[in-house]
């Protein structure tokens, strides 16, 4: 099984590059946890989609910290990097987004496998559900999800952007990425729309478990979003886009399986004292070893 990390954002609510931060008690960045909380459940493949000026630098790192038998990719995510069938020319420095993020590695991944944040914390029985969804999972085109209540997915200090997902009958049947999600004392909701939201709804951290005909969903449908000009030089092209797609067209089903874990994450520059300490409780707590590798 692998775990796929998506680490190639720019920060840009942030401050700075919030996945290579040092937030563990012994400067370990965020996403070392959920490698930690993975290898634990069976994990033995680590991809990471980074930044071209990263990759090696983050191999490197990786090499000299987890168990020599877990395997490690790290790879970048190019913009350049896109379906044969477009030939458009274009010019554009930011990534593509999420859904391109996990299709920069389907030459990489050949196994079933679940894509995480690089900056969300999600909690070791998210991995452990994870991979019992694997183990049982005898459709391909059935692919899982663990998602979370919004309310406990949200800062204090600005707006988010969540997948909110509607489940019926233990099954997703849609899910709008809502990209400007804010909280003004109790209440929540979408900026955008001014619509208001309970808190109740499940969210997508985008903690999802696929298997590899995921990538040829994907590039059917980024060839089809690369087409139209707008796109080329604004768009964004998510996941929730994509399995959104795959559930109306009935191509594909998702089974959200609900952690015990609680979530938190860095979106915000304010955000990073509360991980901080939340990181340094668990480790005080013997949740986590410090330092977090032996090696």
């Amino acid at each position: 099984m692998t775990l796929l990390i998506m680490a190639a954002g720019n920060g840009s609510r942030y401050g700075a590059l919030k996945q290579f931060d040092e937030l563990g008690p012994n400067k370990e960045f965020l996403f070392e946890f959920s490698i930690f909380d993975a290898i634990k459940s069976g994990f033995d493949h680590i991809v990471i989609v980074t930044k071209e000026h990263f990759v090696e630098k983050i191999y490197d790192y990786l090499s000299e910290r987890i168990p020599k038998n877990i395997k490690i990719d790290v790879i970048a995510q190019k913009v350049e990097d896109i379906p044969l069938s477009i030939i458009k020319k274009f010019k554009r420095e930011k990534p593509w987004g999420t859904a391109h993020a996990v299709w920069i590695a389907r030459n990489y991944i050949s196994n079933d496998f679940i894509v995480i944040n690089a900056d969300d914390y999600y909690g070791k029985d998210a991995f452990k559900k994870a991979a019992k969804f694997i183990r049982e999972n005898e459709t391909r085109n059935n692919y899982g999800l663990v998602p979370y209540y919004l309310k406990d997915t949200l800062s204090d200090h600005g707006s988010v952007s969540r997948g909110v997902c509607k489940i019926k009958d233990g099954m997703l049947v849609g899910i709008k990425e809502t990209l400007k999600i804010e909280k003004k004392g109790d209440i929540i909701f979408d900026a955008e729309s001014n619509t208001k939201l309970t808190g109740d709804e499940p969210a997508s951290m985008n903690f999802w478990i696929f298997n590899t005909s995921i990538f040829n969903a994907i590039e059917k449908q980024l060839e089809l979003f690369l087409e139209n000009d707008d796109n080329i030089n604004n768009g964004e092209f998510y996941i929730p886009i994509v399995i959104e797609k795959l559930i109306s067209s009935k191509k594909a089903s998702v089974k959200p399986t609900k952690s015990t874990s609680s979530w938190f994450g860095v979106t915000y520059a304010e955000d990073k004292s509360n991980a901080l300490q939340l990181l340094k409780s668990k480790s005080d707590d013997n949740e986590y070893p410090a330092p977090l590798w032996k090696n």
